[in-house]
């Protein structure tokens, strides 16, 4: 069972010249739905394909093509509502939102905006051991992308790639809950490792998968309690959009420079309006793009070419009971059955094939050991070399054989960390590198016994100092180690040291 006890963060002050200020942060991230086929066309949705090759009629507008709802992508915003503990709309329906673009050849958006297809849901979003803010769902939409416009490959022209017009989005609205730009960034996270759990989205940022835009406004302390008790937006600032976040760390600087900006206009006696900004990382600015539209201004109105859609609660339960653990469960499992920290069992469970690699070697072993290999050994190596878990040279069956061997006593520590290189650049059996290369420590309690004799005959001096210091006794340990090439049980090494000198 999962808990839910936790400390909500400290508040995110920003020092005015005149006054301290708020933050208040609400999130809309556009997750572009995992499917082979668009929202309403067999399309593909292969990303890297050539311009404009990945094209039906209906995506291209066409003169009398009609779109067609692709059933898996309903599927998919349904399964993202259920991970969300969001409410299931049994029905809802597409509007068309008109504006132009050159990349939209329809010359408007079916999206949803008076009936989505899920209603009001949560994240948990960790901010470290024991403090989380619960940050509410709004809503979940679903709509068509648009296409690219290409800027940079002609002087004098741009060019339009319509691969990705029709690829089906979902629009997760967030509530104003956020209070800081790392809660920002932790909620974009959080919200990505939850949609690769359901598999609903490949959260691929670089890709524009998964893009974020931020809405920041400023607030004096005291008042967003005040909206919280009336739901009355005007106790809150302004708030300026930022569109096209990809990045988590320009998420942090873009709401600190944007917060920033609107404190020094409402200090200097202005009013903030409220409009879509860009955001500039190489001039550490924000810029405005457009005033901030309103519904009205995209005169919305239900899809004449799309009947409203109806779901039945049986399918959603079917969807619902094959839901995979999603990573709060699994967090909280881990911490239960493996007896990890709340960091590690964090980091383990950051995504679903680390998960599922750490589950394959501690069965049956000890958690905290095979914790400590796969997060301090493993994840460390793969991130110097750049690599992820799926590209781990390291099988589960190979680092669970390194740790059967440490638990055995057949190896130490140390020539653990040696064979882990072997099996890592080399690969092979570990119990058969250890056997093949002669690795097995020295666990005959005679054979290390008389090897330190010989250094204790060898060195009166030193035994005399050690009597009187015993922390020199270390080096005997270092001498019987050397002594016999590193393979002496260290812990018998230790016992026999402290016998011999009387400690």
């Amino acid at each position: 069972m999962l808990d839910l006890t936790y400390e909500t963060p400290k508040i995110k002050t920003i020092a005015g010249a005149k006054h301290d200020w708020e933050l208040v942060i609400g999130m809309e991230v556009h997750a572009q739905v995992s499917s082979n086929a668009k929202l309403f066309s067999g399309a593909s949705t292969q990303f890297g394909s050539e311009p404009n090759s990945n094209v039906a009629f209906v995506d291209a507008a066409m003169p009398g093509m009609l779109p067609v709802i692709n059933e898996y992508c309903i599927e998919q915003a349904v399964r993202t509502g259920l991970g969300l503990k969001a409410e299931i709309n049994l029905k809802s329906a597409f509007d068309r939102k008109n504006y132009f673009y050159p990349d939209l050849p329809q010359g408007y958006q079916i999206s949803q905006l008076y009936h989505p297809i899920v209603g009001e849901g949560e994240v948990l979003v960790e901010m470290g051991d024991g403090v989380a803010r619960m940050v509410r769902i709004e809503r979940i939409h679903m709509e068509q992308d648009a296409g690219k416009s290409i800027h940079d490959m002609d002087p004098n022209m741009s060019f339009v790639d319509l691969n990705r017009t029709g690829v089906c989005l979902m629009e997760i609205v967030s509530r104003p809950d956020i209070r800081g730009p790392e809660e920002a960034a932790a909620y974009i996270v959080k919200l990505r490792q939850i949609l690769r759990y359901l598999g609903t989205c490949d959260g691929n940022m670089q890709n524009g998968n998964l893009r974020a835009d931020v809405n920041v406004s400023i607030c004096r302390p005291g008042q967003y309690e005040k909206y919280q008790e009336t739901q009355d937006f005007g106790h809150l600032g302004t708030r300026c959009e930022i569109k096209n976040m990809n990045s988590m760390r320009f998420i942090q600087q873009a709401i600190e420079v944007e917060a920033r900006r609107q404190i020094a206009i409402v200090e200097g006696g202005g009013t903030v309006d409220q409009e879509t900004r860009l955001y500039d990382p190489d001039k550490g600015e924000t810029r405005s793009m457009r005033s901030k539209e309103e519904a009205h201004d995209y005169r919305y109105f239900p899809d004449p070419d799309l009947l409203p859609l109806e779901i039945e609660q049986a399918w959603v339960d079917d969807i619902a009971a094959n839901l995979p653990e999603l990573p709060d469960a699994k967090k909280s499992r881990f911490i239960a059955d493996f007896g990890l920290t709340d960091y590690d069992a964090s980091v383990l469970t950051a995504d679903v094939e680390s998960a599922a690699y750490f589950e394959d070697v501690a069965k049956g072993r000890s958690g905290k050991l095979a914790a400590n290999w796969v997060i301090n050994e493993l994840f460390g190596r793969l991130k110097k070399e750049d690599h992820d878990i799926t590209d781990s040279p390291v099988s589960p069956a190979q680092l669970g054989g390194i740790i059967d061997l440490i638990a055995s006593d057949a190896i130490s520590g140390k020539i653990a960390k040696d064979l882990f290189e072997i099996v890592y650049t080399e690969g092979g059996d570990p119990s058969d590198i250890v056997e093949a290369r002669g690795m097995k420590q020295v666990t005959d309690t005679g054979a290390i016994e008389a090897a330190l004799d010989e250094i204790i005959a060898a060195n009166p001096a030193q035994v005399e100092k050690a009597k009187v210091n015993p922390k020199l006794a270390g080096w005997f340990v270092g001498q019987v180690m050397k002594a016999t090439g590193g393979k002496a049980n260290p812990k018998a090494v230790n016992q026999l040291v402290a016998q011999k000198l009387g400690q």
